[in-house]
Order: C-alpha cells, then structure tokens, then sequence
C-alpha cells in the first residue's frame, strides 16, 4: 500500500469516526447520558409511554451499531499503527484499494470474508 492511499484511507476513518461520535452525541441529546435522554424523550412525547419506549428502543439499537463502527473504526487505526493494514487477516494477501475504499474498516479480503460469513452462516454484505 502507498503511503499516500493509506493516509487517504486513515483520513476517511478519521472522518467516519468524527462523524458517529457527532451522531451518537446528538441521539443522547447533546452530554447527557441514555438514561437522562430517554426521561426528556418521554417527557416530551405526546403519544405516550409506549411510544416513546420504542424509539428509545430504537435509539438504543442505533447508539449500540454506531459504537460497534467506532470499535471497527479504532480496531482499523490500530492496524494502521502496527503495520498490518490492508492486509487480510485470514490469508495475509493485500485487501484490494477499491474495497479498503469501499469499507475501509475490513479485516478480510473478499474471498476470506464470504468464507467466514458461509461459516457463521450468515448472509451479510463483505464489508466486515
């Protein structure tokens, strides 16, 4: 990998994990924490507590698949620092520039990554 697609790749995962942490603030609120949220969520609905319980539910699920991208976000960077981006980490061949553009937080090349999801048994998009 050239040093300029890497640091364009870091940029983005730089700019992906600004923006989800944006997100993540703004669903809680601003600085207040889930539980001080979801009281105000209540407060300020007029449909009710059922209501208002599932879009706190909602928010929740959100908040929880935004830390996880954080975590994948963090997981990427940390390869970055330690040489071993890019790489896949089933079969250690160079993960191709246009999915690292794609998915710039994927552990596997294409062919490792549907292998792993035939595995698990799932039939989830390549981009883990």
């Amino acid at each position: 990998m050239t040093p300029t697609l890497q640091a364009s790749l870091v940029a983005q995962l730089q700019a992906q994990r600004a923006s989800l942490l944006d997100q993540v603030r703004q669903q809680r609120g601003g600085d207040l924490g889930r539980a001080e949220a979801a009281v105000m969520a209540r407060q300020e609905t007029d449909d009710g507590w059922p209501c208002a319980d599932a879009q706190h539910d909602l928010a929740v699920a959100l908040e929880e698949r935004e830390l996880a991208e954080l975590g994948d976000i963090g997981a990427a960077l940390a390869r970055v620092a330690d040489g071993s981006y890019g790489s896949c980490t089933d079969c250690g061949t160079d993960i191709p520039e246009a999915r690292l553009r794609a998915a710039p937080t994927a552990l596997r090349c294409i062919g490792c990554q549907s292998r792993h999801e035939t595995a698990r048994g799932g039939t989830h998009a390549a981009l883990a």
